[in-house]
């Protein structure tokens, strides 16, 4: 399963490696806590959810195609996947910019107010599950599993770079692709523009549906959008949108402990947990054929670990118990019961366990809120 867990390393790289010219290169400001929550928002029960969406994709594929793609020359196939997936998402993020109930899964990648290629990963955790009905028309005209998932990497890769803080404007390509200029003008937080620019990587389809905006306002402006402060716990980031589209005036308590963690603690935790969310994808993939316990088990840690990270950077008492109940059952459960002999895993849950031991005994707390840091760009 290594190019199912490759993708996370690479991501992880880059976008960290961005962080890092970003403030030491080019000495601007970076939201460290910021970047924490937009890559935990969306990628742990994300995987889940984006195995789901191929699950059913494979099976309406296997099912119910009309295979109208099978005497067509290979080439000219891998043209139409190209071009009909992406005409898919454009419509499919219209939709969610227009659809209430699709925004309110969507407005979670659009609170971040900071554009860099961590923004990319910002997502709610049912991103994956409202993009399926856009891309079943693929498996019913006949457009094979293999083909929808490299298309799919694709796509997404070029998405990712379209966050990117550092590339200029990109010249005649201007005219073809979706350009981090364009999509910079689609997180603007104004609705003439973030209502633009719909296109996932051929800009085209902007043009060709009335939708396309070439600059920035000329005016200051601010990314993000309007209304409540999201939440740093991902949880509730994703839901309490829906608590507003049904609303529920109901809201989660905030933090009454007057305390909160430093990044570089709550980083290192992160980063800690995506070790073992690389693990898990490397061991079990996306599948969903023979799920056994140790497998759900694990899931349901790594989607806590990355509920308590959020509420440590809250400043929530409980997250403290979460992060370090979560982190000592890994080696306790898997390497002391179940007995996991891969060093891997021993290494990984060994040092998380030390980490929430370590946090538990305060360090990286500060007594007084972390400042607010101000938006770049």
């Amino acid at each position: 399963m290594s190019e199912l867990a490759m993708p996370i390393v690479f991501m992880l790289f880059v976008v960290i490696g961005e962080a890092l010219v970003l403030q030491y290169a080019q000495r601007r400001q970076v939201n460290w806590h910021d970047l924490v929550f937009n890559l935990n928002s969306g990628h742990i029960m994300l995987w889940l959810f984006r195995g789901l969406e191929i699950t059913c994709y494979g099976y309406v594929a296997a099912h119910f195609s009309l295979d109208l793609l099978s005497n067509w020359p290979p080439v000219l196939m891998w043209l139409f996947a190209l071009l009909a997936w992406d005409f898919g998402f454009y419509w499919l993020h219209r939709l969610h910019h227009y659809l209430h109930v699709l925004w309110a899964v969507h407005v979670v990648h659009h609170q971040g107010e900071h554009f860099n290629l961590s923004l990319g990963v910002r997502n709610s955790w049912y991103s994956s599950l409202t993009s399926i009905p856009f891309f079943l028309l693929l498996a019913l005209l006949g457009v094979p599993l293999s083909v929808f998932v490299t298309v799919s990497i694709l796509h997404y890769s070029i998405q990712l770079f379209n966050h990117n803080a550092l590339t200029p404007k990109l010249g005649w390509l201007e005219h073809i692709l979706v350009t981090p200029a364009h999509h910079r003008v689609h997180h603007v937080k104004d609705m003439a523009y973030s209502n633009k620019n719909f296109g996932g990587s051929f800009i085209f389809w902007d043009k060709l549906f009335g939708t396309f905006c070439p600059s920035l306002p000329q005016t200051p402006f601010v990314y993000g959008v309007s209304g409540d402060k999201p939440s740093a716990n991902p949880f509730w980031a994703s839901n309490l949108p829906f608590l507003r589209y049904f609303r529920l005036r109901w809201r989660p308590k905030a933090s009454s402990g007057g305390f909160r963690y430093s990044a570089l603690s709550v980083f290192s935790g992160a980063m800690l947990l995506f070790t073992l969310v690389i693990g898990y994808v490397y061991q079990y993939g996306y599948g969903y054929s023979d799920i056994s316990w140790p497998q759900m088990a694990l899931l349901v840690l790594l989607a806590l670990g990355s509920m308590a990270l959020g509420g440590m950077t809250e400043g929530h008492r409980w997250a403290i118990v979460v992060w370090l109940l979560m982190t000592l059952s890994l080696p306790l459960l898997f390497i002391g019961y179940l007995g996991w002999p891969q060093p891997y895993w021993q290494v990984a849950m060994g040092i998380t366990a030390l980490h929430g031991v370590c946090a538990a005994l305060g360090w990286g707390r500060t007594s007084a809120p972390a400042p607010v840091e101000e938006p770049y760009g």
